[in-house]
């Protein structure tokens, strides 16, 4: 280890001299304690160092050691149903060791050395392999077989293969590569987190990830592969909304990265998560999930690591050939920590304080989501799907932060406190939100949804922009005041708001919709705005009467439907002629 002397405090930021031959990034321990910190600049002999643990007690005088290696991740079996801190240290390991704080200067890995898992090979002795080539598994959980891949750089013949239950770091195959090297195999890689983990090539999106939020799926989607950027002022919704699409979303493993929010908020994700079932599987949702917990009371360097740390391990699951969705709740509070490092740096600070480089940091964060040919032999594909939460002082969108992200996501979902304070849950605004891919994924929708889904979608759209353009009207006047035809789109915009947008995320039900329920549920909206289109125009019938029909309630009432009584939605669809001109004869 290279040896230096602290010079200097400065909360999580530590000056040592006599570091020469130290690189950007390569982790260093600091202290008696051997807290651990990262180089993040260089000068002269000088390394300053953002430590990821509390300074408290540590002064000049005080050591430094050197590492020469980058701040990495262990990646293998054990990731799946673990809590982890910023640096991925298992939580739950932790607290064994040092109860419920950690202790500083606490190390333990990544990965558990004490359990052993069984091994499966799919490669024999003499086979050719390149990197990214599986060549083994792992039943990890009954619902993920981790896939053990040749780490990127490895290439050869397979000289030793070995099958039956091992630890992570024991050697299960050897490789010769093309200049006679042996290089051991292990079940578990270690990978630098702010480099981002190679691919053969990337691909444009052309599958929607669906997350059984009506709102999302329908009228903005994001694509397997795509990113999402949710900003929004505090109590709109947006760690609610984070919970929903990690719950729910159609993909193989999700990460989910609590960065720098309220602590009793982690807390209930602990405690739901391992109770929640997966709805495409039955099974409990920890089972594909893991969690990298960063609460806002922990040291605000580490709170700058986890979205790193949370990045390489989705990538690591896409190499597998998975599709990945990982939720970052919020990205503020990271770009907040970069500004407080920023500052004790002494670097000449950009747009309200934040570094000059904060959008080259979110661009390249985000950079790292995609659809992609994987490394490896054959022709597997895994997407990695990346949703950021932000959260704007006073929800105020012209924030850098986000003005960042909206240049390089493609998907906006624009909550707003006036809508959650009128008790419209998800608070998603259909007026000012987009999504790019919708366009992209309509030959999907029509290919394997319905023909007609795009074109219903279009048409809600226009209903509810056209409501907005009349609401000045009828404030001004009343609706009574509005021609037949403008009342029954303002009646049908309130149902499309109300019964199909509005969305209760605690509701056992409610909580899920999936595309064929969204398509069936929509269907029948639009399909009693047509036939009551079609009466007013041909006889002497008005909204008010119209209004009288049951069959109103009945469409309420959809949404309570389960996924196993959408007979009942297309029974109600063929007989909304007659119901509805009951009142009438």
């Amino acid at each position: 280890m290279k040896s230096g002397r602290v010079v200097k405090v400065s909360g999580p930021l530590v000056v040592a001299e006599g570091m020469l031959g130290t690189k950007m990034y390569d982790v260093v321990y600091v202290g008696e304690m051997k807290l651990l910190g990262e180089v993040i600049e260089l000068k002269g002999d000088k390394a300053f160092i953002q430590v990821y643990e509390d300074t408290h007690g540590l002064g000049p005088g005080d050591p430094a050691f050197g590492t020469g290696y980058p701040l990495m991740v262990e990646l293998g079996p054990g990731l799946l149903e673990s809590f982890f801190d910023g640096i991925q240290r298992p939580l739950d390991k932790i607290r064994i060791l040092s109860g419920d704080f950690i202790s500083r200067g606490i190390h333990v890995p990544g990965l558990p050395r004490d359990k052993k898992w069984t091994f499966v090979p799919c490669v024999k002795v003499g086979d050719e392999v390149v990197d990214g080539d599986i060549i083994g598994e792992v039943e990890e959980t009954t619902l993920v077989k981790h896939k053990i891949m040749v780490p990127p750089g490895i290439s050869g013949i397979i000289t030793d293969i070995k099958e039956g239950a091992f630890i992570v770091d024991e050697t299960i195959a050897k490789i010769k590569d093309s200049n006679g090297e042996q290089h051991d195999i292990q079940m578990m890689q270690k990978w630098p987190v702010r480099v981002p983990r190679p691919y053969k090539e990337k691909y444009l999106p052309e599958e929607p990830m669906f997350t059984g939020q009506r709102v999302i799926d329908s009228f903005f989607p994001i694509a397997k592969g795509g990113t999402a950027c949710v900003p929004g002022p505090f109590g709109s919704g947006k760690t609610v909304i984070q919970h929903q699409l990690a719950k729910w979303s159609e993909a193989k493993i999700v990460v989910y990265i609590g960065c720098g929010e309220r602590g009793n908020e982690m807390t209930d994700v602990l405690i739901e998560f391992p109770e929640l079932k997966d709805p495409y599987s039955g099974e409990p949702l920890m089972k594909r999930t893991v969690l990298i917990a960063n609460t806002s009371n922990m040291p605000v360097a580490a709170r700058e690591a986890s979205i790193y740390t949370g990045i390489t391990i989705a990538e690591y699951f896409r190499d597998m050939g998975y599709s990945v969705a990982l939720m970052a709740d919020s990205t503020s509070r990271w770009a907040e920590a970069m500004r407080e490092i920023s500052g004790r740096l002494e670097e000449m600070p950009g747009e309200e304080g934040y570094p000059a480089y904060l959008a080259t940091r979110v661009a390249s964060f985000y950079e790292r989501a995609g659809r992609v040919k994987c490394l490896s032999g054959d022709d597997r594909e895994g997407t990695l799907s990346v949703i950021g939460a932000v959260s704007p002082p006073g929800g105020d969108l012209s924030d850098p932060v986000v003005q960042s992200t909206l240049r390089v996501v493609k998907v906006f979902w624009s909550l707003e406190d006036k809508l959650a304070f009128s008790r419209h849950f998800p608070a998603i605004n259909w007026l000012t939100s987009y999504s790019l891919y919708r366009d992209d994924l309509r030959s999907y929708y029509e290919k394997n949804v319905a023909p007609d889904f795009y074109d219903m979608i279009l048409e809600s759209m226009r209903i509810l922009e056209k409501e907005a353009e009349l609401e000045e009207i009828v404030r001004l006047v009343g609706s009574e005041a509005l021609s037949q035809e403008d009342q029954l789109l303002l009646e049908t915009a309130r149902s499309i708001r109300e019964d199909f947008l509005h969305q209760n995320a605690f509701h056992e039900v409610d909580t899920f919709a999936s595309i064929k329920k969204q398509y069936l549920m929509l269907k029948a909206i639009l399909r009693l705005y047509d036939i009551c289109k079609d009466i007013i125009s041909k006889e002497e019938v008005t909204v008010k009467e119209l209004r009288k029909s049951p069959v109103w309630e009945k469409i309420a009432r959809m949404k309570y439907f389960g996924e196993q009584e959408l007979g009942e939605i297309e029974r109600l669809i063929k007989e909304l002629d007659n119901e509805i001109r009951q009142p009438i004869n």
